[in-house]
């Protein structure tokens, strides 16, 4: 328990009194006598605080949450006396919360519900520790905390919020939703669909001339893209992936590398499941976890659940033994995303692994630039330091668009993207290899 402000005040004002004992005629015993009423009745007040039982508080939080969306926590206090109390949500402490604490007036028997927004910043598990509660006595003289409510623990997830607003489109259309660029092909594929009468713009290729002469007009074969093939989310969890861009906006401001491959990675796998192939994940560097491919819409929770307490890792990624690992895991022919940020230093390491990828799969590296790099050249050059900083700046972008023409020298494909392009990039990498039947 700890003294209110009243009683603080009484306190000041009962020693302040104790100097007319000295100066004005006022008896010893007097004051001696307000004292002790002073103390007997903050003794009461503390007494009747101790006994006094506390507020019931549950707290409504789904088990699932985002990562960098605000959600809404609710919570309910319910009380048997009439009392006023301060209330504070033991929410994972780094998280910005916005309208707590919250000061209640209960009524006797009555429950009072709030609700407020908080952000998680953090993928994995977390744990809210109970509710702490700031009670007052009776007549105002004392405080006491108390903790109430169950601990409670949830799981953040990346960014899933884009794959409900995918289930209302089609898969093209998602597609264009996250900015893919996508070249429509009419009727072009590698599994025969259906028969249909010519279309203006049809291919020569398209018409079958054995039923165009029994049917006496043209007639096209229509084909459609192959099903039931096979994508590897390849994700590099190695130091690489700890960097963090400046944000324009302050919702992904804390979002590592990290964090925006497995949200770019989830997209990409969503759109392919609605496809009709089979994704896996395979994570590697630092924390390590494998996924074998399925197919149906139900694999993308199975994915959500592998993938939400991955975090990278300040170790260097061995490229070759994790390629190695996955030729082992994975034996059937799959396009393989590999997403990373290649560095000059890396790319025989790389090029050992992507040789090696490329017995059995189509290989696809995705290379993340840091965006603080493309604005400090934007930047004008002032001064010596300065323009030794452009410099150094310049040469290591010459050095990693060497690294990434090294790939490309041996059939590889390679996205060098800013974080927030990587979702429609991969898409449109993953469409454009589907259209062209190069699995």
């Amino acid at each position: 328990m700890r003294p209110a402000p009243l009683l603080i005040a009484l306190l000041v004002g009962w020693g302040l009194a104790g100097l007319t004992v000295l100066f004005a005629d006022v008896p010893l015993h007097t004051w001696q006598i307000t004292g002790l009423a002073i103390a007997l009745l903050a003794m009461l007040d503390g007494l009747l605080l101790r006994r006094r039982a506390t507020p019931v508080v549950t707290r409504e939080i789904p088990q699932v949450l985002p990562l960098g969306i605000e959600r809404e926590v609710t919570l309910r206090v319910e009380s048997r006396v009439r009392q006023r109390v301060d209330v504070f949500d033991l929410h994972p402490g780094s998280w910005p919360a916005q309208g707590m604490p919250q000061t209640l007036k209960l009524a006797a028997d009555t429950a009072s519900t709030f609700s407020y927004r908080l952000r998680p910043i953090a993928r994995g598990d977390a744990s809210f520790e109970g509710v702490q509660l700031r009670l007052a006595s009776p007549l105002r003289l004392w405080t006491q905390s108390r903790v109430a409510g169950a601990p409670q623990r949830v799981r953040v997830y990346p960014n899933f919020a884009p794959l409900t607003k995918f289930a209302l489109f089609s898969a093209e259309r998602a597609s264009r939703l996250v900015g893919a660029h996508l070249r429509r092909r009419r009727g072009e594929g590698t599994d025969f669909n259906q028969m249909r009468e010519y279309r203006v713009g049809d291919s020569l290729r398209q018409i079958d001339w054995k039923a165009t002469s029994r049917s006496r007009k043209l007639i096209s074969r229509e084909y459609q893209e192959e099903k039931n093939q096979q994508l590897v989310m390849m994700v590099d969890t190695g130091r690489r992936m700890m960097a963090r861009d400046p944000a324009p906006t302050k919702a992904g401001s804390e979002l590592a590398h990290f964090d925006h491959v497995l949200n770019a990675a989830l997209v990409v796998s969503y759109l392919a499941l609605r496809q009709g192939d089979a994704v896996g994940l395979f994570a590697s560097g630092g924390d390590s976890r494998w996924v074998a491919p399925r197919r149906g819409m139900a694999s993308i929770d199975a994915l959500l659940r592998a993938s939400y307490d991955l975090q990278p890792q300040a170790v260097a990624t061995d490229y070759l033994a994790a390629a190695s690992e996955l030729s082992l895991r994975q034996r059937k022919r799959s396009l393989v995303m590999l997403v990373t940020n290649v560095r000059d230093e890396d790319i025989e390491d790389l090029l050992a692994a992507v040789r090696l990828l490329q017995k059995r799969h189509l290989v696809c590296v995705a290379s993340l630039r840091e965006r603080a790099l493309d604005q400090a050249m934007e930047e004008e050059v002032h001064d010596l330091p300065g323009a030794i900083r452009a410099g150094a700046i310049a040469r290591y972008l010459e050095q990693r668009t060497a690294a990434h023409d090294a790939l490309r020298s041996h059939r590889v494909m390679v996205l060098d993207v800013a974080s927030e392009e990587l979702p429609a990039a991969l898409v449109e990498r993953y469409l454009a290899v589907k259209r062209q039947g190069l699995l």
